[in-house]
């Protein structure tokens, strides 16, 4: 008997960490038992390759390495994952929330093509991860949908900060965020929308829908 697995999704500076923090606190709080996952696995070995190509030595900007490769990276991550921490858990039935996951991939690599090539690559990743790598597929994905535009002044601010090559590009940030609201339509995600008449929602708001709509999935 499979698990359930629900992923965190969210562009940069759309405050997914809070809200996952915030998510996996009011699971802990019902005393609701579940496996918490973060991606890329920074401290592990199997994100070598992801710690290379976001420092940039594989090129200074994301389109210098094509989304096929970035995303073997990041799916060779998420197999070491499942194969050494969580897959008996879930094949027994387990609830996994994930920051991050496959969707990740969709999102930021996707970005990089269009047209048919973006269809292409999406018919790839899917196969390639969830098929021929055989981790499982996502039973949701909640969207946090922030429109670059609304968190340009917080991005500007990070720039002082040590960025990847994603975080120094508001070009391929918007442009991710563009891919984000597409994928969420067409797969189904379930959105939940971080402003209201033009100004960001407060966290405690958010966190309040995202949570009423994971526990609606669960219990």
């Amino acid at each position: 008997m499979s698990g359930k697995l629900l992923v965190l999704e969210g562009t940069d500076a759309s405050g997914k960490s809070t809200q996952f923090e915030r998510l996996c606190g009011a699971l802990d709080e019902r005393n609701i038992t579940y496996r918490r996952l973060v991606f890329p696995r920074y401290q592990e070995e199997s994100s070598a390759l992801i710690r290379m190509y976001l420092n940039g030595q594989f090129g200074s900007h994301p389109d210098d390495v094509s989304a096929y490769t970035a995303s073997t990276f990041f799916a060779v991550d998420r197999y070491a994952s499942y194969q050494t921490e969580w897959k008996d858990y879930y094949e027994n039935g387990g609830l996994i929330l994930a920051d991050r996951y496959t969707t990740s991939n969709a999102v930021h690599q996707a970005s990089k093509l269009d047209g048919k090539e973006q269809k292409d690559f999406l018919d790839w990743l899917f196969d390639f991860e969830y098929r021929i790598m055989g981790i499982p597929a996502p039973d949701q994905v909640y969207f946090l949908d922030m429109p670059t535009e609304a968190v340009q002044n917080l991005l500007e601010h990070r720039r002082g900060k040590t960025q990847d090559i994603h975080e120094k590009d508001m070009g391929y940030l918007k442009k991710c965020y563009q891919t984000a609201s597409q994928l969420a339509d067409q797969f189904s995600w379930h959105r939940i929308c971080c402003t209201k008449d033009h100004a960001i929602r407060t966290i405690d708001d958010i966190s309040s829908e995202l949570v009423a709509a994971v526990l609606d999935a669960i219990v």
